[in-house]
């Protein structure tokens, strides 16, 4: 297991991390088991889907194996509220049952009979992919979940490389030294500083809700799906918070060039949200933060420190996490929501030969973040996401009509 996934592993015991990835289907298979025996046929024909965590000491990394896949990896959900709100409400509870990956690092569960699915006359179905962090980032995971639902781009194969911690080092050091000459010579943007938190920042508490808007791709206006997303919850989160949203700024997710080094490739970049200005000077400045993000992940100077982090012998890692106090408060973040972006391609997955119509994602709750949102495409229709606890956010039917208008 390469080191950037085994912290995600070892950190899930203090901050649950599994990922859930929503799939839509406009209707219900003529064959339920015929459906899910498919899955399965797909799943064991993936090598990255066979693997299991074993660990042998505390002294090394755990080891990926492989392992038979079982029939329980498909689990069938009967809904006591078979409406497309109620389905949401059902895929809220499964956060509370996290994985073992020694067991099993993804599970599908399915629910049949889901009314008002966004652009589903009738009964549709839902599939909800339940991956453990340490097995995928988001964009391995939406690969993973089409290769089940049939398409026919395997899954990319990733294999963990170290080298000699001292000289990963030196040469990181010698790159974050050129980094600094080339921000302070302004061929590269700083990383913008943190900031004071807000109620969207409060611990987690009371009912958490996920609920999802839909979009056609042109009814979004930015120059990218993302920006358009962002600019949309700047407006939406400045009427609800008021006054003090003047500082908004968002964690946002961003794959990281280059060949992986892990089965997780990305890092969260800041991105400001700019409620003060008007939607088109806001748009561009969205625009540019992310570019500058890029940018910065492009400089070798991000690749040399992930290079020498993959050279950090494991009781070291496994030490620095048992380090982490999860009930320590901050006084500044580096966001005040998370939006995790995923372009899942083309709208060719099916379950039981049932289409899909819509995807989503409702990227996880932390100590001091309590909303988070999900943007989310797969061919002409794009999902926006909400996913919070009621302390941040005590009425969410009023942030979702906020976040409808500005959309």
């Amino acid at each position: 297991m390469a080191a950037v996934d085994a912290q995600f592993y070892w950190m899930s015991a203090k901050i649950p991390n599994d990922e859930f990835l929503l799939y839509a289907f406009g209707g219900e298979p003529s064959d339920p088991d015929g459906a899910v025996a498919q899955v399965l046929r797909r799943a064991r024909g993936c090598p990255e889907l066979r693997l299991v965590v074993r660990e042998a000491s505390r002294l090394s990394y755990p080891r990926w194996v492989q392992a038979p896949i079982e029939p329980r990896r498909v689990a069938r959900h009967e809904l006591s509220d078979e409406s497309w709100a109620g389905c949401l409400d059902a895929v809220v509870e499964l956060a509370g049952d996290q994985l073992d990956i020694r067991e099993k690092p993804w599970q599908l569960h399915v629910f049949a009979s889901v009314h008002g699915i966004p652009g589903v006359q009738g009964a549709g179905t839902v599939a909800v992919l339940q991956v453990a962090h340490a097995l995928a980032d988001g964009a391995r995971a939406s690969a993973m979940a089409a290769w089940l639902f049939g398409r026919q781009e395997p899954v990319p194969a990733v294999r963990p490389r170290a080298g000699f911690l001292p000289w990963r080092g030196m040469v990181a050091a010698r790159a974050h030294r050129r980094f600094v000459r080339d921000t302070e010579g302004g061929s590269l943007a700083p990383v913008l500083g943190s900031r004071p938190l807000l109620p969207t920042n409060s611990e987690p508490a009371g009912p958490r809700v996920m609920r999802t808007l839909t979009r056609r791709r042109g009814q979004l206006k930015g120059p990218t799906v993302t920006v358009a997303a962002l600019s949309a919850i700047s407006t939406a989160l400045s009427d609800l918070l008021g006054p003090s949203a003047v500082s908004l700024a968002a964690e946002v997710p961003m794959a990281k060039p280059g060949a992986p080094l892990g089965f997780n490739h990305f890092g969260n970049i800041l991105v400001g949200l700019y409620p003060e200005l008007g939607h088109d000077a806001r748009v561009q400045r969205i625009a540019t933060d992310l570019a500058n993000g890029r940018r910065r992940f492009e400089h070798p100077a991000t690749r040399a420190s992930d290079e020498a982090f993959a050279t950090v012998p494991a009781v070291l890692l496994r030490w620095g996490v048992s380090q982490f106090d999860a009930d320590v408060r901050p006084e500044q973040v580096s966001g005040n929501t998370v939006v995790s972006s995923v372009h899942r391609g083309a709208a060719d997955l099916s379950f039981g030969g049932v289409p899909v119509v819509l995807t989503a994602g409702y990227p996880g709750l932390s100590p001091v973040m309590g909303l988070t949102h999900g943007v989310h495409g797969i061919g002409d229709t794009v999902a926006i996401s909400v996913h919070a606890a009621e302390s941040a956010v005590p009425d969410v039917q009023d942030y979702l009509r906020l976040l409808d208008a500005a959309l």
